[in-house]
């Protein structure tokens, strides 16, 4: 959940690990590990050096290695092929797929708080299935969203400008502090409601603060007591499959 800055952005090898290197306007070194894969991420000052950078890496490689197993173990759903007896998931709750074909529009609706109901023309393709679906999670999201904002952000002191929904593959949620803008991951509307909470408090306190820093969880705390527990949920939930569909 970076903050959106100008950016350079280069590759080194590091023991064999690839390394995205973000240089920004920024006073020190953030290395993360990031989902779905592991793949390895530093954020760094400008003016640092790849010999700097390469040492701080060697530095971690024994939490880099522990932070990617997790991810190889983590559950992961088994490609989506968007048939009849699937399990797809909204806001935590699991439903089965019932794909129907029918002469008319494309729309998805919950039947018996159990299935969710696929209404497409006959041929449609996989691909085109699962746009459909996307199409109704991100409405989903947005009947969710208004209501969240508007208890949260007068509990925080700041309003966004605009708002937004995407699919990332690295983020659950992004702001840009100078635009007042917030982008949510669509992937959220299959997760349980309180992450979705979370992650938009998360982006919202990022008007307060930049950084994740003692003030930025200091913050957390105050707001949201709960949100590492909603963090810890996000790590749990299954990771989507790289077979992502725009």
């Amino acid at each position: 959940m970076s903050i959106s800055n100008p950016v350079v952005t280069t590759s080194i090898i590091v023991s064999n690990i690839p390394v995205q290197v973000v240089r920004k306007s920024i006073k020190n070194l953030h290395l993360s590990v990031c989902p779905p894969d592991g793949h390895v991420r530093v954020a760094v000052p400008v003016q640092m050096t790849d010999d700097n950078v390469r040492l701080a890496v060697i530095t971690h490689l024994s939490w880099i290695k522990k932070q990617q197993a997790k991810f190889q173990a983590q559950t992961r759903q088994s490609p989506r092929e968007m048939i009849t007896g699937e399990s797809h998931y909204l806001f935590g709750k699991r439903y089965r797929l019932e794909v129907i074909e029918h002469r008319g529009r494309h729309e998805v609706v919950i039947k018996n708080n159990s299935t969710l109901q696929l209404f497409i023309t006959p041929g449609t393709s996989t691909q085109n299935r699962a746009l459909v679906l996307n199409e109704w999670y991100r409405d989903q999201l947005k009947a969710r969203i208004p209501d969240l904002l508007n208890h949260w952000q007068p509990v925080i002191g700041k309003e966004v400008a605009d708002w937004g929904i995407k699919r990332m593959k690295t983020k659950w949620g992004s702001c840009n502090i100078s635009q007042r803008r917030i982008w949510l991951n669509l992937e959220l509307a299959k997760k349980p409601i309180e992450c979705l909470e979370y992650v938009l408090v998360h982006e919202l306190v990022h008007l307060l603060e930049r950084h994740h820093n003692a003030r930025f969880k200091a913050y957390m705390d105050k707001y949201l007591p709960h949100w590492q527990q909603c963090r810890d949920i996000l790590k749990r939930e299954p990771l989507e499959n790289e077979n992502w569909v725009d």
